[in-house]
């Protein structure tokens, strides 16, 4: 009988060879002219995600045979790399006997979208596109306010007519790295110009010290603007008392229905962004930097390829920069949780981790991890460079600084508006977006996207902002604003956003994997059996894992506390 100490444990080494069926010749001759030969010292695991997505991009799907010699040149088990491919939503498993479609059509079936008349733009769809193109539902593609919109291939479109899709879709789909940048992006000499990266510059060279760089976030209320809204300067801080290495992971993953800011200032000024990246990787010591884009967004990772390039080059920034890797998402909005964006930047399935330790600590690779959702970084240099009075000053009705409140649904001119913190919808709809819609009445709103809840109009009044919405039974997270009507049911939204949690659960713990889609069914019912709602509610709030479960009832139980005649005999 052996014991405890005659028994050596040895750490996994990769396999030399699969287990069970084995890749053919060809088949490892055709990933490797997408992937590349394996270095001396092997492929990288965390670039497992990378390689699948060449995989899917040239062949349209990811065959079982490309999936058996893909296992063999990373010296993975199949299991590793199947469970990976079949966790996110923009890989297409086939077998080898089946034939890849010649494109995929996504058209998004969030709030805003089916408001816009997105369902029967889906249901038309396969009769007129023919048996080769795929025809899908996407839960969001973050063009909220151009609603209803689709993915053709890799090219987004907006106002999505079914005679714009059939056109687009009969010409053949350019692969995402063939995106072009919008021409009025503000590229690397033009921003260098006005003065960009000049602060950056300071930073690194220590005329700028990093006390004061932390210090002047902390003055001006600096929060994280990704939903959670923890104070910026204070995560610096944090991160920068653990031993270094130290490693920084941007959130670019807006996955929230109803949100698009980070998307419409990517669009238009990605240096400001990185100059932002910089100056933070500086002051906490981060060597490495690793920036998570979602995979619904092709024109924007043209954006910043093109960006990173030119930043790079630049020969007054050389020896400056740390290692800088854009890494691409697959279709999963549980990657827009800091953890599981974490695992999936490692190669793996995005599934949120058990907490402690914090990523502060113990994040990517293991190491003190900064992470930022896209906004935060974005306002650092006009913070630094104007003061951080300036930032605060900004504000209503008690609050301080500015928010990016992304406004989609029944108003005259949705889209990004910067406007105080702290403002109120009737404010923000009036002053900002022209009014209601021809012809609507303000009804209701979602402050925060999704999981933010949903008030009627008779609290229109309250300032949107952290910490003012919470009262009621509501947060307002990214500042994904959706305004409903008399035309639209509280009801209906919250059934809306319920099957999308259901979708996008990971799975990885029961309370939401199960409560979700059990509280979709019991609100499709005309009457809410509201024991069992709040019974559910219960559970996957207690015991969810991550604020997917913790945050999906809430626009129900907002329906039965505001809207009970709607869901009551």
């Amino acid at each position: 009988m052996p014991t405890e100490t005659s028994i050596k444990i040895h750490p996994r080494r990769p396999r030399h060879q699969l287990k069970g069926r084995q890749p053919s010749d060809a088949a490892r001759a055709e990933v490797r002219a997408l992937i590349g030969p394996p270095p001396a010292e092997g492929h990288r695991r965390d670039l497992l995600i990378e390689h699948l997505h060449a995989l899917n991009d040239h062949w349209h799907g990811l065959f079982e045979r490309h999936l058996v010699a893909l296992a063999a040149e990373m010296r993975l088990s199949m299991a590793e790399v199947y469970e990976v491919a079949s966790f996110y939503h923009h890989f297409e498993l086939l077998r080898d006997d089946a034939a890849a479609p010649r494109l995929t059509v996504r058209v998004c079936q969030s709030l805003s979208c089916q408001l816009a008349g997105a369902g029967d733009l889906l249901a038309r769809l396969p009769a007129l596109l023919g048996t080769d193109v795929q025809v899908v539902p996407a839960p969001c593609i973050g063009r909220c306010e151009q609603a209803p919109a689709a993915l053709v291939g890799q090219r987004a479109l907006g106002y999505a007519t079914a005679q714009d899709i059939v056109s687009m879709s009969s010409k053949a789909s350019a692969p995402a790295s063939q995106a072009q940048a919008a021409p009025e992006v503000i590229a690397f000499e033009a921003y260098h110009q006005g003065g960009g990266y000049a602060l950056a510059q300071a930073v690194a060279r220590g005329e700028r010290d990093a006390e004061g760089v932390m210090a002047a976030l902390e003055h001006a209320g600096l929060r994280g603007l990704g939903g959670a809204g923890f104070p910026a300067g204070r995560k610096w801080r944090i991160v920068r008392g653990f031993d270094a290495p130290r490693l920084m992971a941007v959130n670019i993953d807006e996955g929230e229905p109803g949100t698009f800011k980070d998307r419409f200032y990517l669009e238009r000024d990605p240096h400001r962004f990185l100059e932002g990246v910089l100056i933070a990787a500086h002051v906490v010591g981060c060597e490495a930097v690793y920036i998570y884009l979602r995979d619904e967004y092709p024109e924007c990772r043209a954006i910043l390829t093109q960006a990173l390039a030119e930043l790079q080059a630049a020969p007054e920034l050389r020896g400056q920069l740390p290692k800088m890797e854009l890494r691409r998402g697959a279709g999963a909005y549980i990657c827009g949780e800091e953890s599981a964006m974490i695992e999936s930047i490692e190669g793996k399935r995005g599934e949120p981790r058990l907490r402690p330790p914090y990523i502060a600590e113990r994040g990517l690779f293991g190491r003190p991890t900064l992470e930022h959702n896209f906004e935060t970084l974005y306002w650092v240099r006009e913070i630094l460079e104007r003061g951080p009075e300036w930032f605060a000053s900004q504000g209503r009705h008690g609050r301080k600084g500015l928010r990016s409140y992304s406004v989609s649904g029944r108003v005259k001119q949705p889209g990004v508006k910067l406007a105080p913190a702290g403002i109120t919808l009737r404010e923000l709809v009036d002053e900002y977006c022209g009014g209601m819609a021809e012809g609507h009445a303000l009804y209701a709103y979602l402050p925060g996207g999704a999981s933010g809840g949903i008030l009627p109009a008779r609290l229109a009044d309250v300032p949107l902002d952290f910490d003012t919405l919470q009262p009621h039974g509501c947060f307002i997270g990214s500042a994904a604003v959706i305004v409903l009507s008399q035309h639209d049911k509280a009801r209906d939204a919250a059934l809306n956003m319920m099957r999308f949690f259901a979708d996008e659960s990971c799975g990885q713990c029961t309370p939401c994997r199960v409560g979700t889609v059990k509280a979709a069914q019991l609100m499709e019912a005309p009457v809410w059996d509201a024991a069992t709602l709040n019974d559910l509610s219960a559970v996957m709030v207690d015991a969810s894992i991550c604020g997917l479960g913790q945050a999906a009832p809430n626009p129900m139980l907002c329906v039965q506390r505001y809207f009970p005649h709607e869901v009551e005999p």
